[in-house]
């Protein structure tokens, strides 16, 4: 059965007519415009992509700087007198606490 349809839809579209070389040319042209066409849009959606890449970039600079400006200086080192003073009044008042 399979085989039969097979054969019948062989034989239909070997009794098709050719194309001609005006409808040829003319679908060629439409598939070049449509490729020309779907080539731009490709173009200007990498360009749209690539500069909101650049922003976000450009952004994320922009707030690393701010923060390195905000960050407040840094207080120099304690000598080792001075920590040992701080952990020694931690340690008295806790010990005044517990009494």
């Amino acid at each position: 059965m399979a085989a039969k349809a097979k054969q019948a839809a062989l034989k239909k579209l070997k009794a098709k007519a050719p194309l001609s070389p005006e409808v040829i040319a003319e679908r060629k042209a439409a598939q070049l415009a449509r490729e020309e066409k779907q080539a731009i849009a490709r173009a200007e959606k990498r360009a749209a992509f690539e500069k909101q890449k650049a922003d976000r970039k450009a952004a994320k600079e922009q707030a690393k700087l701010e923060k390195q400006e905000a960050t407040p200086v840094v207080a120099p080192e304690r000598t080792e007198a001075e920590k040992k003073a701080a952990r020694d009044a931690r340690y008295a008042k806790r010990k005044k606490r517990k009494k």
